[in-house]
C-alpha cells in the first residue's frame, strides 16, 4: 500500500536582492530618476518603480542605464503577473546581450516564481541559467531549488539528481535528505528511505513525519507488530489528514495477524482514498466481521464489492457465499458460489467453490444451467476430487429427479471420466420410454439398446427388453417385438414387473399383426383364461380371440369368443355381436345370420356397424335368393343411414339384382343414381361398367354413348398411368418420406384431377402439410375430401378443416362443415365435438337460438366429457341472458356455480349478483360482488362489472355518496375496460342528474 502524505514542508529561502542595490555612483549623479526607481523597487513598489523606470529609458541615451531600466522593467512585470512579462525579460537578454545583469535576470525570474509556488515556470528559466557565473551560495541554492522543482512534479529521477548535489550542503542538506528519502519511500526502496530518514531523525522539523513514513515502510515490509506499535504512538499527534492512513496500517496489520477483533475499529476509521474505499478495504472488513461470525455485516461489506476480476474479489465473493448460507439465503449464495468458482487466482477456492455451486444447485435448482450440467461440471474438472462418488450419487438422483432425461444422456456420452454404468443404463431405460410416450420409436429402441449394453440392474435390463419389444411392435417389427417378448418372458427379474402380467396379451397382438393367427390365438387363449385379465384388456383379448378364429375361419370358435366378450360387458358389444352374426354365414347357417343380423339392427339403432349390418343382411338374403327382402334391406340402408359409405354400393347391389332379374330399366335407373350421387368412387366407376352391359343387352347403345359421354371422372385410357401415379406417392407416404409423398401427391392431383384415387391423394397431401405446419396449405385438399359424397376419409377431413376454421375464427366456413361433421360422424366424440363447436360459433355470430340449441344437444350427450358439459351450460347461460330469457339464465348460471373454478366462476357469480339486484335484493346482492372481489380477484372484467353493480345497489339504498364514489374509481381505473367504463359514465350522470334536483351541490354534465 502506497501511503502519500497530504502536504509536505517546503522550505523557502530568502532572497535579497542587496547587489540591486549597490549601484555604480555614475547612475547616481548621472540620474536622479533612475536612484528614485530603483528606490520604489527595492521597496516592492512594482507598479510606480516600473512606470518611473519607463520615463528614464526613454529619456537617456546611455545604453547601459537604458539596459538596467529594461531589465527593471521586466522584472517588475514578472512581480505583478502582468501579461507578457516572459516577453520582456526575453526582449531585455536580445537587446542587451552584454549586460551584466543577464544571469541574475535568469536567476532573479526563476527564484521568484520559485518563492510563489509555480515550480513549472521556475524550471523554465532555471535552465537558461548559466550555473558556473553563480557564487557558490547562489549555486546551493539553484541546485536545491531546482531539485524541489522536479519533486513538486513527480519527476523524481531529476530531482535526485539535484538533492544528491546538496545532501551535504549546512544549508540545504536536511531538506535534501529528506525528500531523498521521501523519493526512496515513494519507490518502495524502504532500506535507502530509512537510511536518509535516520539522518534527520533529530531534526524536529521532520520527526512527526518520519513516524508516520516508518510505521507505513515496517507495514510494507511485513513488521506488521512494529508497524502498530509505531501506528498507536503516532496517532494521537496525528492531523486530521493523517489519523485515516494511520488507522488503515493498524487495521490492516491487526488483520495480517489474524486479529480481527482489534483490527475492525481501525478499519472502520479509514476514510478511503478521496473518500472512496476499494475492493480491498470492504473485503478486509467483511472478512474480519466473518471470522468474527457476524455474517449480517459481513454481507453487508462483502455484497459492495462490485466488478471484482482479482485474488481478493475470487476470496471475497467466496466468504460471502458462506455468509450467506449461514443465514440460510441459499440463493443468494448460490450466485456468489459461482462467482467465485469462474475465477482462477485460488485453486482451492476455485474447487470448493465449485463444489458448493454444484451441491446448491442439486437442492434448489438453477436458473442459470440445469444441476446435473453443474455436477458434469466438477467431476470433469477435478476427477481425482475426494468428494467425487458423492458428486456422482448426486448426479444420479438430479437425473432421474429432473426428468430431463435428454440433457442426460448427451452429458453423459459426452463425459468420459463418469463411471457408474448403473446411472448410465437407469438413465437410457428412462429416456427410451419418454420417447417411447412421444411416439418416437426408432430413438426409443435405439436408447432401450444404450440400456441393454450395460445390464447392470436386472429390473431395468428386463423392463428394457419389454419397452423395445413394445417399440418395435409400433413401427411393425413383429419379429423382433415377438424376439423381444419371449425374451423378456425368459427373465426371472420380469416376474415382479407390472409388464409381466399382459405379456401374453402383447405377443398375441404381435402374431396377430403378423397374420401367424395359429400363435396369435394360443397367447390370447392363455391372457383372457388368465387370473390377471379383468377389465377393457380381457374384453379386447376375447375380441381378438374371436378375430383371430374368423380369420383363420374356425368360426365356431370364434363365435364362442365373441359371446364370451359380450357377455363379460365389452363396451363395445355392437362389434362382438355383428361378427358373430357374419360367422353364422360361414357355417351355413343363413337362417341363423339373417336372425342375428335383424335383432342387431333393432338392439344397436346408433351403433356405427348398422350400415354394414344392414348391407350385410342384404347381401345374405341375396345369397338365399330372397332378392325381394335384399332390395328392402338395401333400401333400409339407403333411408335410415344415407350418409354411409354403404350407400352406393347397397345401389349398386339393387342395380345387379334387377339386371339379374332381366328388370333393365330399375337396374339403369339405380346404376345411373349411383353414378350421379356418388361420382369419382369405385362404385360409380364399377356402376358405369355395368350400365354398359345393360344397355348392350337392351340394344340402347347409343343412349349409352350419349349418357357416358358427359361423365367426366373416369379417364379409361389413363387408368394404369393413374394407379402407377398414385401408387408411387402412396409408398413413400407410408414409409414416411414426407417430401417425397408430398412431391408425388402434388404431381398425382395435378396429373389426375379427379382420377381413381383422387380422393385418398387429397386427403393424405392434406394430412402431410398439416402435419409440417402448412395449415393454410391444407385447406383446399381436405375441403376436395368433405367435397365428396362420404368416403373413409370424410370424417376426419371434416373434423381437422372445421378445427383450422375455428382457430381462425372463421365461423362463416367453420359451421357448414360442422353441421355436415355432426351429421355423418360414426366416431361419438366427433359428433360432440361438432356439436360443442356449433355451440360456440352460433353465440359468436349472434345466433343465440341454435346456440342454446346446440348447447342442449351437448348436455343431453351422455358421451359428453365434463369440460364439453361445463361449456355449454355456461352457452346456455349466456344465449339465455342475450335472448333476455332470465329463467333459463338464472337455472344455467346456479349449474355452472356449483362447479366451475377460474373465469368462468367469476362470471357464474356476478351473474348470482346481478340477478338478486333485480330482484330488488340489493344487500345479498353485494355480499355477492364482495365474495368476487376477495376470491376472484384476478379477474378484473368480473370485478368492475361487480362494482357497477355494487354502486346501484348501493344507490337503491339510498347511499348516493357510495354510488358515485364507486362509479367514479370504476371510471379512474378501468379504462382497459371501455365497456364497462361508458357503463358507470352513464350510470353516474344519472344518479348526478337525479341527486341535482335535491342538492344544489352536485355538478352535472348538463
Amino acid at each position: 500500500m502506497t501511503l502519500k502524505r497530504a502536504y509536505l514542508l517546503v522550505v523557502f529561502i530568502s532572497f535579497s536582492f542587496s547587489a540591486i542595490c549597490q549601484q555604480s555612483a555614475a547612475y547616481t549623479h548621472e540620474l536622479v530618476d533612475f536612484n528614485r526607481a530603483l528606490e520604489l523597487y527595492n521597496n516592492e513598489q512594482y507598479l510606480a518603480a516600473q512606470n518611473l523606470f519607463d520615463d528614464v529609458k526613454d529619456k537617456t541615451d546611455d545604453e547601459k542605464i537604458k539596459g538596467d531600466a529594461a531589465y527593471y522593467i521586466a522584472n517588475a512585470a514578472v512581480r505583478l503577473n502582468q501579461p507578457g512579462a516572459d516577453r520582456l525579460m526575453e526582449n531585455f537578454v536580445t537587446r542587451y546581450p552584454t549586460s551584466t545583469k543577464t544571469n541574475s535576470a535568469y536567476l532573479d525570474v526563476a527564484d521568484y516564481y520559485f518563492q510563489t509556488g509555480k515550480y513549472p515556470l521556475s524550471r523554465r528559466w532555471y535552465d537558461r541559467v548559466d550555473e558556473n557565473a553563480m557564487s557558490r551560495k547562489d549555486r546551493e541554492r539553484f541546485y536545491f531549488n531546482n531539485g524541489y522543482a522536479y519533486f513538486r512534479s513527480n519527476q523524481f529521477e531529476e530531482a535526485q539528481t539535484y538533492f544528491n548535489r546538496v545532501r551535504d550542503s549546512k544549508e540545504y542538506g536536511s531538506q535534501a535528505k529528506y525528500y531523498l528519502g521521501y523519493i526512496a519511500y515513494e519507490g518502495d526502496d524502504y532500506e535507502e528511505a530509512n537510511e536518509y530518514f535516520e539522518e534527520v531523525k533529530g531534526n524536529d522539523r521532520y520527526t512527526e513525519d518520519l513516524s508516520y513514513f516508518q510505521a507505513d515502510m515496517n507495514f510494507k515490509l511485513g513488521n506488521f507488530e512494529k508497524a502498530i506499535e509505531q501506528g498507536l504512538e503516532q496517532l494521537p499527534k496525528s492531523n486530521r489528514q493523517e489519523i485515516p492512513q494511520l488507522n488503515k496500517i493498524i487495521g490492516e496489520s491487526y488483520f495480517n495477524l489474524g486479529k480481527y477483533e482489534e483490527a475492525i475499529p481501525y478499519l472502520k476509521g479509514y476514510n478511503g482514498m478521496r473518500g472512496k474505499w476499494n475492493n480491498t478495504d470492504y473485503y478486509q472488513l467483511g472478512y474480519a466481521y466473518y471470522k468474527q461470525g457476524n455474517y449480517e455485516a459481513a454481507i453487508s461489506e462483502f455484497n459492495k464489492i462490485v466488478d471484482g476480476k482479482n485474488a481478493i474479489a475470487q476470496n471475497a465473493y467466496y466468504h460471502l457465499a458462506q455468509s450467506y448460507l449461514e443465514s440460510d439465503q441459499k440463493q443468494q449464495a448460490l450466485n456468489a458460489f459461482k462467482n467465485a468458482s469462474e475465477m482462477e487466482f485460488d485453486a482451492k477456492i476455485q474447487q470448493d467453490a465449485l463444489l458448493n455451486y454444484a451441491k446448491l444447485s442439486y437442492e434448489i435448482g438453477n436458473s442459470y444451467e440445469s444441476p446435473s450440467q453443474v455436477l458434469i461440471n466438477y467431476l470433469n474438472k477435478y476427477p481425482e476430487s475426494e468428494k467425487r462418488q458423492e458428486m456422482e450419487s448426486l448426479l444420479i438422483d438430479s437425473f432421474i429427479t429432473s426428468k430431463n432425461y435428454e440433457e442426460a444422456m448427451r452429458l453423459l456420452e459426452n463425459n468420459r471420466n463418469f463411471s457408474d454404468k448403473q446411472a448410465y443404463q437407469k438413465v437410457a431405460y428412462f429416456y427410451g420410454l419418454e420417447l417411447y410416450d412421444e411416439e418416437d420409436y426408432y430413438e426409443a429402441i435405439k436408447n432401450f439398446d444404450k440400456a441393454l449394453k450395460e445390464p447392470r440392474d436386472q429390473n431395468i435390463t428386463a423392463r428394457a427388453t419389454f419397452w423395445k419389444a413394445e417399440s418395435e411392435y409400433n413401427v411393425n417389427r413383429m419379429d423382433d417385438a415377438i424376439l423381444g417378448y419371449r425374451e423378456f418372458k425368459g427373465m426371472s427379474a420380469a416376474r415382479n414387473t407390472d409388464e409381466y402380467e399382459d405379456l401374453d396379451y402383447n405377443i398375441g397382438y404381435a402374431y396377430f399383426k403378423k397374420n401367424d393367427y395359429s400363435q396369435a390365438v394360443n397367447y390370447f387363449k392363455s391372457y383372457a383364461s388368465s387370473s390377471n385379465a379383468e377389465g377393457a384388456k380381457k374384453n379386447d383379448a376375447l375380441l381378438r380371440l374371436g378375430d383371430t378364429y374368423y380369420v383363420t375361419s374356425q368360426y365356431w370358435p370364434a363365435m364362442e369368443a365373441y359371446q364370451n366378450a359380450i357377455n363379460n360387458g365389452v363396451s363395445n358389444a355392437d362389434y362382438a355381436a355383428f361378427q358373430k352374426a357374419i360367422s353364422y354365414g360361414f357355417v351355413n347357417r343363413n337362417d341363423t345370420k339373417i336372425e342375428e343380423l335383424n335383432s342387431f339392427t333393432g338392439k344397436y339403432p346408433r351403433s356405427p356397424y348398422r350400415d354394414d349390418a344392414m348391407y350385410e343382411l342384404g347381401n345374405t338374403y341375396v345369397a338365399s335368393n330372397n332378392t325381394t327382402q335384399a332390395i328392402q334391406s338395401y333400401n333400409r340402408l339407403i333411408r335410415d343411414v344415407p350418409q354411409s359409405a354403404l350407400v352406393p354400393k347397397a345401389m349398386l347391389r339393387q342395380g345387379l339384382i334387377y339386371y339379374n332379374n332381366n328388370d333393365g330399366n330399375k337396374a339403369l335407373e339405380r346404376l345411373r343414381k349411383v353414378v350421379a350421387d356418388y361420382p369419382n368412387t369405385p362404385e360409380a366407376k364399377q356402376a358405369v361398367s355395368t350400365a354398359r352391359n345393360v344397355y348392350v343387352d337392351l340394344g340402347r347403345t347409343d343412349e349409352y354413348a350419349s349418357w357416358v359421354r358427359n361423365i367426366d371422372f373416369v379417364e379409361v385410357s389413363d387408368a394404369d398411368l393413374d394407379n402407377t401415379t398414385y401408387e408411387a406417392a402412396e409408398n413413400q407416404y407410408l414409409n414416411n418420406n414426407s417430401a417425397k409423398a408430398i412431391a408425388n401427391f402434388e404431381k398425382y392431383i395435378q396429373n389426375f384431377p379427379n382420377g381413381i384415387h383422387s380422393i385418398n391423394a387429397n386427403f393424405y397431401l392434406a394430412q402431410l402439410y398439416y402435419r409440417d405446419g402448412n395449415v393454410e396449405k391444407s385447406i383446399p385438399n381436405y375441403r376436395y375430401v368433405t367435397s365428396k359424397p362420404k368416403n373413409e376419409f370424410s370424417e376426419q377431413a371434416l373434423a381437422r378443416l372445421s378445427q383450422i376454421y375455428l382457430e381462425k375464427k372463421d365461423y362463416t366456413h367453420a359451421l357448414p362443415l360442422l353441421e355436415k361433421l355432426e351429421k355423418q360422424a360414426d366416431n361419438e366424440q366427433n359428433v360432440v365435438f361438432a356439436q360443442q363447436n356449433l355451440m360456440k360459433s352460433y353465440f359468436e355470430t349472434g345466433n343465440f337460438g341454435k346456440a342454446n340449441e346446440y348447447a342442449d344437444k351437448v348436455l343431453n350427450n351422455s358421451t359428453a366429457e365434463t369440460e364439453a358439459r361445463n361449456d355449454a351450460r355456461i352457452m346456455v347461460a349466456r344465449a339465455a341472458v342475450k335472448s333476455g330469457n332470465d329463467t333459463k339464465a338464472r337455472s344455467a348460471y346456479k349449474e355452472v356455480q356449483k362447479t366451475a373454478t377460474g373465469e368462468l366462476g367469476a362470471e357464474a357469480l356476478y351473474y348470482d349478483a346481478y340477478f338478486k339486484h333485480k330482484d330488488g335484493n340489493h344487500e345479498a346482492s353485494n355480499a355477492a360482488v364482495q365474495i368476487l372481489a376477495k376470491d376472484f380477484a384476478g379477474y378484473k372484467l368480473w370485478g368492475a362489472k361487480g362494482l357497477v353493480l355494487m354502486a346501484k345497489n348501493f344507490y337503491a339504498l339510498g347511499d348516493a355518496y357510495q354510488a358515485t364514489y364507486i362509479l367514479e374509481n370504476v371510471t379512474k381505473n378501468f379504462q382497459k375496460f371501455p365497456e364497462v367504463v361508458k357503463e358507470a359514465r352513464a350510470e353516474l350522470s344519472k344518479i348526478k342528474a337525479q341527486e341535482a334536483k335535491t342538492n344544489a351541490s352536485v355538478e352535472t354534465n348538463n
